[in-house]
């Protein structure tokens, strides 16, 4: 297709005028243009200019579709409007997670012949070890993080849910460092470990002579986080009396010391964590439903660490620079193995707990099966054993099973496929070609459900 090279001329300089990352790229792939910002974060000493955007940032010799991710000019192409994804980048440093957005560029007849990408590193997440930030490349860790990236940037209410031991308050301060609140305070509440008579007060504060001991004015934890974000770590533990008290606070951004008459203004963004079924809660009326969808505006699930077996070997390299940064240990081929085979019911905190066990244990530099805990060793005959009991029992009827859980998983969803693939961890093909295959595509399309 031959183009006007005018406007393509005045694309490219107004590229180099913005202080993101960008490329322009044509329906091919072809990259035509990289602004002085993406040569900067890049250090590109080789040009880019008519290579493939999937070869450069991917090193894939095919589309990022047909490679099992989500292409953004794929779906550009659908859609005609702009895309959002997050993808694994290899950069200088490493592979590194990327923000990306796509804009379509059309010519004069409408028709989209250029795309311009913006790219915004998440600074919080690598797809390799590291020794600080969220770690992983499994699919469920990647959709959660594609959430998080979504919704750093605005102040919206987050809850985080996931079983004991995910690392739910380390997925809350990545979200805080994320987002324009960085450069304030991030303050973590532990709201199972205060007893209902001093929540109020370490909550909100207290004046002098509020009550007996209170022999001076306190600041409470929401003022000291003001212009950051307010962590409440464990919310399903919050008695039924203050809940009322922290809705009015999440409803009119007011709160008033105890022993205060005067209302005081909060600046801050509120993000929560539990492992209990709030949900559920609500049925049983032991939560507040007002305060449930005041919390749950923008819910996140941690996946537990089963669920993203495949990083493993990557958390461990990473944990062990951390309880033993004086020695270059390393996991055995056998030891990797029966780490695999576990299910971790404690999560990544119990991954950390086995490892520094295991680094006490071990005198030399590569930990075996042996400095592992007795209980991991036979895991695997056992998981074996259990799995294979449950597949002869569940032959006949998976395709029921799949069925019914796609069933259940459309009738709480209210927005598209994209959205749905996302929350359940798969890409949207797969999504699809699932639904088609037990006859339930027409209840959820590209654009709504139906």
């Amino acid at each position: 297709m031959a183009h006007d090279p005018r406007p393509l001329t005045e694309l490219k300089s107004y590229l180099e005028t913005l202080p993101e990352p960008h490329i322009l790229f044509d329906r091919d792939y072809r990259i035509l243009a990289a602004n002085a910002a993406y040569r900067r974060v890049n250090d590109a000493t080789h040009s880019v200019i008519g290579r493939t955007c999937y070869e450069v940032s991917h090193h894939y010799t095919v589309p990022c579709d047909q490679a099992g991710e989500s292409c953004p000019l794929a779906r550009s192409l659908e859609s005609g409007q702009r895309e959002r994804v997050l993808h694994l980048h290899h950069t200088p440093k490493g592979e590194a997670y990327v923000n990306i957005e796509l804009s379509p560029v059309r010519e004069a007849g409408g028709e989209v012949a250029f795309f311009v990408e913006k790219m915004e590193p998440l600074k919080v997440a690598r797809g390799l070890s590291d020794r600080a930030g969220l770690v992983g490349r499994a699919p469920r860790f990647q959709a959660m993080l594609g959430l998080l990236a979504r919704v750093a940037p605005s102040d919206a209410t987050v809850l985080l849910q996931g079983e004991s031991g995910t690392g739910k308050e380390l997925v809350a301060n990545a979200l805080h460092e994320a987002s324009r609140r960085a450069e304030r305070p991030f303050i973590a509440v532990d709201c199972s470990g205060l007893p209902e008579t001093l929540f109020e007060s370490e909550l909100f504060g207290h004046e002098r002579g509020a009550f007996t001991g209170a022999t001076a004015r306190k600041p409470g934890l929401v003022e000291v986080a003001s212009g950051g974000t307010l962590f409440l770590d464990e919310v399903g533990d919050i008695p039924l009396g203050m809940q009322v008290k922290l809705l009015r606070l999440l409803e009119t951004g007011t709160y008033r010391r105890v022993g205060a008459t005067e209302l005081r203004s909060a600046d801050i963004r509120v993000v929560s964590a539990t492992h209990r079924p709030l949900r559920e809660m609500v049925d049983e009326g032991r939560f507040r439903q007002d305060l449930y969808y005041r919390l749950n505006t923008f819910p996140i699930e941690v996946p537990a660490l089963r669920e993203r077996a495949e990083d493993i070997p990557l958390l461990a390299t990473s944990m062990l620079a951390r309880v033993a940064p004086a020695r270059t240990l390393r996991l055995t081929p056998a030891a990797l193995r029966c780490l695999g085979a576990y299910d971790f019911p404690g999560n990544v905190r119990e991954l950390r707990n086995i490892l520094e066990r295991a680094s006490l244990m071990c005198d030399g530099e590569e930990i075996d099966v042996e400095h592992l805990p007795p209980e991991l060793h036979d895991s695997g005959p056992r998981r074996a054993g259990r799995a294979a009991a449950a597949e002869a029992e569940r032959d006949d009827d998976l395709a029921g099973m799949e069925r019914r859980a796609l069933q259940a998983a459309l009738a709480e969803h209210r927005g598209n496929r994209r959205q749905l693939a996302a929350r359940l961890g798969v890409s949207e093909r797969t999504l699809y070609r699932k639904l088609k295959a037990h006859g339930l595509a027409g209840r959820v399309t590209a654009d709504g459900a139906d």
